[in-house]
């Protein structure tokens, strides 16, 4: 049968038609892949899924609180690295193990500050994941600010005391205790010590003995992040380091008239002091005392100490090569005007007077930390005086610490 060339080529339009759609598709609708001469088949190694890290705090968390323990996992994979900083490049400690990265316990997340998690892990396949997040810890209501009043590679003498010191009282024992865990002492070459507390505000270490000169010594206070009150918390870090330098002690007998100045051991100088009256606010007290500050001119004035102006026993008056010993009102310094009273009578009102030449020298050659120990009155110093750790046996000091209570 003869058929039109028009014809024939529907024909084929129809056919080729019918093959496209049953390349395509098949009965159960399901995806195949057409047969072709020499093709190929799908690859034998199916792809890996990429791992996956996560977070124990959300991406833009806020009001994190310090006491967080940050973890980072990862499923279908392992950890490579994490890296946990603020902006000012303050690190946060931890070990990876495997699927997880913990940070270091105990580790205190420092407030009011912003952390960027950065984290790296690997599929069974070599393949990288890396992700970034970001946190902030909360704000507390009141920072808890501390100082490390001695330091700043200065020399003191062998009595000094590395002391935190908060301006606030830290107002329990478990805050104190916490304190304490926080803070260390390193002493080279190394000396026995212990912490204590002279009252809710100052935490001092001292050794058992008096420093062994020329020991160098460090005091870090790793304190971000420790509560010491209610909405209380401290806010920063500190550290610092000094020296110590010669053994000067010196020794004022107070009904004597007498200061002995020591070095070593060896007797340098016996110096005609006069001391306080022996009324109830005039006595020098006896005691074990430190020199706490040097000041080459003050003005004394008895209102500061609770004798005001007008009241008996009321004084202003201006004074050269002063030396601290107590934070209520008793220095070594010089005393023109009462030369003829020293060596012979208690004229004071609580400090030791000396004349212009020998306090001078005193003034020249003194350090702060340096040991000035009083004997002979009956009014006896009290340990928050001044630095008063030397008024405490060793027993008695080592109960001081809130971690021994």
């Amino acid at each position: 049968m003869c058929v039109s060339s028009r014809l024939i080529g529907a024909v084929a339009v129809v056919v080729a038609g019918a093959v496209l759609v049953t390349g395509c598709t098949t009965g159960a609708n399901e995806p195949v892949a057409a047969a072709r001469p020499g093709a190929s088949s799908a690859s034998s190694t199916p792809t890996q899924p990429a791992a996956r890290i996560s977070v124990n705090v959300a991406d833009g968390a806020s009001a994190v609180p310090s006491t967080t323990r940050l973890k980072v996992t990862v499923a279908d994979g392992r950890i490579d690295h994490v890296d946990v900083r603020t902006a000012e490049g303050e690190t946060v400690p931890g070990t990876a193990s495997g699927v997880a990265w913990t940070a270091e316990a105990g580790h205190l997340l420092t407030p009011s500050t912003t952390y960027t998690v950065t984290a790296r892990a690997s599929n069974p396949a070599g393949q990288a994941t890396t992700t970034t997040s970001t946190f902030t810890t909360f704000t507390p209501a009141v920072d808890a600010s501390y100082m490390l009043p001695y330091g700043g590679d200065t020399t003191y003498g062998t009595g000094i005391a590395p002391t935190v010191q908060f301006d606030s009282a830290v107002t329990s024992e478990k805050f104190r205790q916490e304190v304490e865990r926080r803070v260390s002492v390193t002493t080279t070459p190394k000396q026995e010590g212990a912490w204590g507390w002279l009252d809710n505000r100052q935490l001092m270490w001292r050794p058992k003995e008096p420093f062994t000169p020329e020991t160098k010594v460090t005091l870090t206070a790793d304190l971000a992040g420790v509560q010491t009150g209610a909405d209380k918390f401290v806010t920063t870090d500190r550290d610092t380091a000094f020296t110590i330098g010669r053994d000067r002690r010196s020794y004022v007998d107070i009904s004597g008239h007498q200061m002995t100045v020591t070095e070593g051991g060896k007797t340098l100088r016996r110096i005609p002091v006069s001391n306080g009256r022996p009324t109830p606010k005039s006595e020098t007290r006896t005691g074990t005392k430190v020199i706490i500050e040097k000041a080459a001119d003050i003005t004394m004035d008895s209102s500061t100490v609770g004798t005001p102006e007008g009241q008996p026993g009321y004084y202003k008056i201006d004074t050269k090569y002063n030396l601290r010993v107590t934070w209520t009102g008793e220095f070594l310094h010089s005393a023109p005007w009462s030369v003829g009273a020293q060596g012979v009578a208690n004229v004071t009102n609580g400090c030791v007077n000396m004349s212009p030449e020998q306090a001078k020298w005193m003034f020249d050659t003194s350090l702060i930390g340096d040991i000035v120990t009083f004997t002979g009155s009956n009014r006896r110093m009290k340990p928050t005086d001044g630095l008063g750790v030397w008024e405490f046996s060793w027993a008695q000091w080592k109960q001081q610490s809130a971690r021994a209570r």
